[in-house]
């Protein structure tokens, strides 16, 4: 009787453990966004190249990045090198990992447009950058 007990206590506690023959496919993969040195001063009218690259950890092939900006000082706008004007605030899909912004002034206050680059997993890479206004007579 004895045995019977601990063969059936034994089986019970086998059964609350298991074995997952489930492979985990990893999808989330960090990353980030990397620029080749921006001009920190602009004059009204005046248009500053932003070089962009997508840098990623790994590669999973259904992931998707989004890119959107927004600006809390001054006033200006930001294009792709493709020609799309994006607006303040509105996600862009980004279908490529090397990329040009171009920023134009539309002011003589200081700017600052801020750049937020996200994937469809949720995670997300920010970037600022500031513009002292150049004062042509400068």
């Amino acid at each position: 009787m004895k045995i019977m007990m601990m063969i059936a206590a034994l089986c019970g506690i086998l059964s609350l453990t298991s074995c997952d023959d489930k492979i985990e496919v990893l999808q989330a993969y960090d990353f980030n966004l990397t620029t080749m040195p921006v001009q920190k001063r602009i004059q009204q009218g005046e248009t500053a190249e932003i070089r962009c690259q997508l840098n990623k950890s790994g590669n999973y092939n259904d992931v998707k990045f989004y890119i959107r900006y927004f600006q809390p000082d001054g006033k200006g706008t930001l294009k792709m090198d493709d020609g799309t004007m994006l607006l303040p605030n509105d996600s862009y899909e980004l279908n490529r990992e090397t990329f040009r912004l171009y920023y134009t002034s539309e002011c003589t206050d200081q700017q600052t447009i801020d750049i937020v680059v996200y994937d469809s997993f949720g995670q997300r890479y920010e970037l600022s950058f500031s513009f002292q206004n150049e004062d042509i007579g400068s």
